[in-house]
């Protein structure tokens, strides 16, 4: 098994949710966007930030405006619109479930009122038992 083949997987499927969570505290473009994922320890490239940014912005979760910039030519600021703040809620919703399910898993504790599921009788070894 690949462990970094594993490890990219979750990224990918991680990385909507964080571009996400950064969009909620302020507008940005997309190289701010890869700064703050490298500052969290997320290397993301920009030939993977600008499709993903693009297929956000067509399914409705971001919009963006042209701004000025004092370095060059204008940057594209992206947003989250509100239905890109209730997805993210929803987004907010699953992690919280997940992160719970992982730690249960990690610890194997069970929540308040489950029981431990049964195990099945083992099979004994006829040679093992007295005669």
């Amino acid at each position: 098994m690949n462990v970094d083949n594993a490890k990219s997987q979750m990224r990918k499927g991680m990385l909507e949710y964080c571009i996400l969570l950064l969009l909620n505290k302020e507008a940005s473009y997309a190289n701010d966007i890869i700064l703050r994922l490298k500052e969290a320890e997320l290397m993301v490239v920009e030939g993977t930030l600008y499709p993903l940014l693009t297929r956000l912005k067509k399914d409705g979760l971001l919009s963006y405006e042209w701004q000025e910039s004092q370095q060059g030519p204008p940057r594209k600021y992206y947003a989250l619109t509100d239905d890109g703040r209730l997805f993210l809620q929803l987004l907010d919703d699953a992690w919280g479930q997940l992160s719970r399910t992982v730690g249960l898993l990690k610890d194997h504790r069970l929540p308040p009122g489950s029981e431990a599921p049964a195990r099945p009788p083992q099979p004994q070894d006829p040679a093992a038992t007295p005669a």
